[in-house]
């Protein structure tokens, strides 16, 4: 299985627009971060966890050329707004593209993007078929995703586990129960937004504190903001076995 981070910055992305931190001047491209996404390949299927506003220039970066299934965690808009852009794999792949979602998420996506569910279609809109997730382990193709219920400030999110490799954004709170699905964990992918505490995401310090707990053998932090520091800093801090993703990062799993 293969993963690919496709971006791994903040609702507002890095740099940020009109801010003159060097973070955000910084010419080191593991310091410009698109909007949080992931992509799975896995027994020649392709599939994406999210789609942000950044989706289209993330799969042009790729060179995507093909894309099974959506899995969402959430319906904020740094992580839907960017579905429109499947119309692109409609026409190449001549199908719909499955979906996976809540129903907070549906309700968000028949609200934002009304027109994908109108029963008089306009020609050349994205296609979609709609699969409802819940607690329940789901499976696409030959891959196993075991759905990880965790907390947002005071919206519950989900995460994922596909065999030993988990990922989690956005959170701020994992559930003791749910802390059981992740355990055994080969790789960990888990947000740090910064190092100051804050209402909805685990701090920097919060993050190390969960990595103890869960004992994974390696973690990447993701959902990472300009306040957190320069990358290079930032990684310099950190023991051997916990790294900050980057745009871009491959991994063999």
């Amino acid at each position: 299985m293969k993963i690919t981070f496709l971006g791994t910055g903040t609702s507002q992305g890095v740099p940020l627009i009109g801010c003159d931190c060097e973070v955000c001047r910084s010419t080191d491209e593991k310091d410009k971060r698109l909007r949080s996404s992931l992509m799975i390949e896995d027994g020649g299927k392709v599939f994406v966890i999210d789609t942000g506003p950044d989706f289209r220039q993330q799969m042009l970066r790729e060179d995507v050329k093909r894309l099974d299934a959506v899995i969402f965690t959430h319906e904020h808009r740094d992580h839907i707004a960017g579905l429109d852009d499947i119309r692109a794999f409609n026409f190449s792949m001549k199908s719909a593209i499955d979906v996976y979602a809540d129903d907070n998420v549906e309700r968000a996506l028949r609200t934002s993007l009304w027109y994908i569910f109108s029963e008089e279609k306009y020609p050349g809109i994205p296609e979609v078929i709609m699969h409802r997730i819940d607690e329940h382990p789901f499976t696409i193709g030959q891959t196993k995703f075991i759905p990880i219920r965790v907390m947002h400030h005071k919206l519950p999110i989900w995460g994922f586990r596909i065999n030993n490799f988990t990922y989690i954004t956005d959170a701020n709170f994992i559930p003791e129960q749910e802390k059981e699905k992740i355990y055994g964990s080969e790789i960990l992918v888990l947000n740090a937004l910064r190092r100051e505490q804050h209402i909805s995401h685990f701090s920097l310090g919060e993050a190390l504190e969960v990595i103890r707990e869960l004992k994974p053998r390696k973690t990447y932090l993701t959902h990472i903001s300009h306040q957190l520091g320069k990358h290079v800093d930032v990684e310099n801090e950190l023991p051997p076995n916990i790294r900050l993703a980057y745009d871009g990062l491959k991994l063999t799993v």
